[in-house]
C-alpha cells in the first residue's frame, strides 16, 4: 500500500504565495507521474500540473506563469509553488501519483491525497 500526505494549504490574500507538499510513503520500486487536482465547491476536479519522473511538466492554462510543479524522486515528493494567488484558486487540492510497487509493473497504480484546503481572500 502506498500513502500520499499533503501539507502547505492554508488562508492567503490574493496575490500571496503558498507551496504545497506531497509525500508518498509505503510500498515503492518507483513513481511515473506525480500531479495535482484542485476541486472547488460545486465543481469538477480539474487537473491543475503533472510531472513525468523525467521532469516534463503540464498546466492548466488558468495556471500557467503563477504555478511551478517540481518533484524530488530521491523523497517521493511533488511540490506545487504557487504565487500571484487568485480568489478563483480556492478549492481543495488533491496530490496524485502512478505507483510502481515493484519492476514488473510498468503503469503504475493510482493513489490520491486526501486533500487540503487552499482558500484565497479577495
Amino acid at each position: 500500500q502506498v500513502q500520499l500526505v499533503e501539507s502547505g494549504g492554508g488562508l492567503v490574500q490574493a496575490g500571496g504565495s503558498l507551496r504545497l507538499s506531497c509525500a508518498a510513503s509505503g510500498t515503492i520500486f518507483s513513481i511515473n507521474a506525480m500531479a495535482w487536482y484542485r476541486q472547488a465547491p460545486g465543481k469538477q476536479r480539474e487537473l491543475v500540473a503533472a510531472i513525468t519522473s523525467g521532469g516534463i511538466t503540464n498546466y492548466a492554462d488558468s495556471v500557467k506563469g503563477r504555478f511551478t510543479i517540481s518533484r524530488d524522486n530521491a523523497k517521493n515528493t511533488v511540490y506545487l509553488q504557487m504565487s500571484g494567488l487568485e480568489p478563483e484558486d480556492t478549492a481543495v487540492y488533491y496530490c496524485n501519483a502512478a505507483v510502481r510497487d515493484s519492476p514488473l509493473v510498468f503503469i503504475g497504480y493510482d493513489y490520491w491525497g486526501q486533500g487540503t484546503q487552499v482558500t484565497v481572500s479577495s
